[in-house]
C-alpha cells in the first residue's frame, strides 16, 4: 500500500497485518470521524480525520524505529472515538479529562473486526487495549509521544501557526532516547512547547470552539433524553449522528442544533452566563536528550520556558463563564 501522508511525505506499508488492518471495518471508519469533532464539520476547523491522525501516529512511531507491534498500536490508538471526537466527553461531563474512548477502547474493539483481523496474523487483540504498554507512541502529559506530536502537527498548519518547513525541520529533530520520543536542540523543543500552546490557545481550548462544542453536547444529551439518539449511536460516523439528531422533531433539540453555527457569538459574561463550562488544557514540556544519555525536560534547561508554560496554564484554568448569542441575534 502506499500513501502520501500531509506531514510525512511518501510512505509504503507492506506488512500484510498493517495493510489488513488499514482495510478493516473499524479503522475505516475513522474517515468519518473529524479530529475536531463538530468545528471540523462546520468548517471552523480543517477536517482532519481520525484515520489522517492514527496513520499518522503509525508513520511517526515507524520513522522513529519502533516495531510492528507498536505500529499496530498506533494504528489502533484511536480506534474507538465516537463521532464528534471529544464533543462526547462534554456529552458525559468529562469536560477536563476526555478520556471516554479510552474507557470504552476494550468494550468497542470487542464488537468489531478488528479480532479476526488480527488473530489471523498471530496477534491477540487484548495487547492493543493499553497504550501504555508502548512507550513510543503514548506517555504521560506534558511528555512527548507519537500521539502527541502528530496531532499538533497535524493542526499547527492547519491554523497558520506553521509552515511545512517549519514541521519537516521539528520532525527531523526527533530522536528516541530510554525508549521516549525526545529533542536534540533546544531551539525546536522551544518551538514545540510555544507553539503546542499556542495550538491548545487557537483550537484545542479555544473559548469559541469550547461554547461549540459544548452547545452541541447539550444537543446530543437532549437527544439521549428524548430518545432520538441511544448511546450506542456515539460510534456512528460525524455525518450519520448528525443526521440522526436533525431528522428528530423535538423543537428543543432543533433549536439546540440551530445554534451550532459559525454566526454564533460566544462572550464572557460572569453575571449572565447560559453556562459555565472548562476543557482540557494541553501543554507540553518536551525533552531533551543529552549528550550523556539523559533525558531532561525543556522547563529545567529554559526558566523562560517554564514561567511561559505555568502562566499560559492558570491563565486558562477554570469554568469560564459563556453567554451564547444565537446566530439571529448575532445578526442583529
Amino acid at each position: 500500500m502506499k500513501y502520501q501522508d500531509a506531514i510525512y511525505g511518501p510512505a509504503v506499508i507492506d506488512e500484510p497485518v498493517l495493510q489488513d488492518l488499514l482495510q478493516s471495518n473499524a479503522v475505516q471508519r475513522l474517515h468519518g470521524v473529524l479530529q475536531h469533532g463538530i468545528t471540523g464539520l462546520i468548517g471552523l476547523t480543517e477536517p482532519i480525520t481520525r484515520f489522517d491522525h492514527s496513520l499518522g501516529a503509525l508513520l511517526l512511531v515507524r520513522r522513529l524505529g519502533g516495531s510492528v507491534r507498536e505500529q499496530i498500536a498506533a494504528l489502533l490508538h484511536d480506534v474507538s472515538h465516537t463521532a464528534f471526537s471529544h464533543v462526547i466527553d462534554y456529552v458525559l461531563d468529562d469536560h477536563d479529562g476526555q478520556s471516554y474512548h479510552d474507557e470504552m477502547k476494550e468494550a468497542y474493539m470487542a464488537t468489531t473486526d478488528l479480532p479476526d483481523v488480527l488473530g489471523r496474523h498471530g496477534y491477540s487483540w487484548h495487547d492493543f487495549v493499553d497504550e501504555d504498554e508502548f512507550p513510543l507512541l503514548e506517555q504521560p502529559s506534558p511528555r512527548l509521544c507519537a500521539d502527541r506530536i502528530d496531532y499538533f502537527l497535524r493542526d499547527c498548519i492547519g491554523l497558520g501557526l506553521a509552515t511545512q518547513e517549519d514541521v519537516d525541520r521539528a520532525v527531523a529533530d526527533l530522536v528516541v532516547g530510554n525508549g521516549r520520543i525526545a529533542l536534540k536542540t533546544i531551539p525546536i523543543a522551544r518551538w514545540f512547547g510555544d507553539t503546542f500552546m499556542a495550538a491548545d490557545d487557537a483550537s484545542w481550548a479555544n473559548f469559541r470552539e469550547v461554547g461549540l462544542y459544548e452547545l452541541t453536547a447539550r444537543a446530543i444529551r437532549r437527544g439521549l433524553e428524548t430518545g432520538a439518539v441511544v448511546q450506542d449511536d456515539f460510534w456512528l460516523t460525524d455525518e450519520l449522528l448528525w443526521h440522526k439528531l436533525h431528522a428528530a422533531e423535538d423543537a428543543y433539540l432543533q433549536e439546540l442544533l440551530a445554534q451550532v453555527s459559525t454566526e454564533t457569538q460566544f462572550v464572557w459574561d460572569e453575571a449572565t452566563p447560559t453556562f459555565r463550562v472548562s476543557t482540557k488544557l494541553r501543554a507540553v514540556d518536551p525533552d531533551l536528550l543529552g549528550a550523556d544519555g539523559v533525558l531532561r525536560p525543556l522547563s529545567t534547561l529554559d526558566p523562560d520556558f517554564a514561567n511561559r508554560r505555568a502562566t499560559y496554564l492558570s491563565r486558562k484554568q477554570g469554568a469560564w463563564p459563556m453567554r451564547v448569542v444565537p446566530p439571529s441575534v448575532a445578526r442583529g
